[in-house]
C-alpha cells in the first residue's frame, strides 16, 4: 500500500458534488419538520457533522490526501421517502475532493439516524454516490 505521489501534478481547481438518502417513516419525518427530535434540531446537527467530517477525511480513509478545502456546502431536502443530502466540495489542490464530498453526505446521514434512532429503527441509507466531478487532468465528469 502506499498513498499517491501527486507532486507533479498541477494545483487546479476540483469540484466534487456527492449525494445520499436517509429513508425513514413518515413518523421520523413529521418529527425532523416539526423539529420534535430529543436530541436537538437534525438537519442543523446533520448539516455542521457533515462538514466537519469532510474537513477530516484523511483521518479517517488512511491513503487519502490531506487537502485544504475552499468551500463545503451540504444541502439536506426533507422529502416524501426521508432526507436527501447534497455535498458541493472545492479545493485547489493536485488531487480530487470526492472522499471529502462522500464523507460529508456519510457522516450526515448518520448523524440523522443516531438522532432519530429511538422513532425509527428501520432506517436506512442508500445512493450514495457521486454526482459529479471537475478539475485536474480528467476534466469534468458527470453521472
Amino acid at each position: 500500500m502506499k498513498m499517491v505521489d501527486v507532486g507533479a501534478k498541477e494545483k487546479t481547481e476540483r469540484v466534487a458534488i456527492a449525494e445520499c438518502w436517509l429513508c425513514m417513516s413518515a413518523e421520523a419525518l413529521r418529527r425532523v419538520r416539526e423539529n420534535r427530535v430529543e436530541k436537538g434540531d437534525v438537519l442543523a446537527a446533520a448539516k455542521l457533522a457533515g462538514i466537519m467530517a469532510a474537513k477530516r477525511t484523511p483521518e479517517l480513509l488512511p491513503l487519502c490526501h490531506p487537502l485544504g478545502l475552499t468551500a463545503a456546502e451540504l444541502h439536506i431536502e426533507v422529502e416524501e421517502r426521508g432526507m436527501h443530502f447534497v455535498a458541493t466540495l472545492k479545493s485547489c489542490e493536485r488531487t480530487g475532493v470526492e472522499m471529502e464530498a462522500l464523507t460529508a453526505v456519510a457522516i450526515a446521514a448518520l448523524t440523522a439516524w443516531d438522532m432519530l434512532k429511538s422513532t425509527d429503527k428501520s432506517m436506512y441509507i442508500e445512493g450514495l454516490r457521486l454526482l459529479e466531478k471537475s478539475g485536474g487532468r480528467s476534466g469534468h465528469w458527470a453521472r
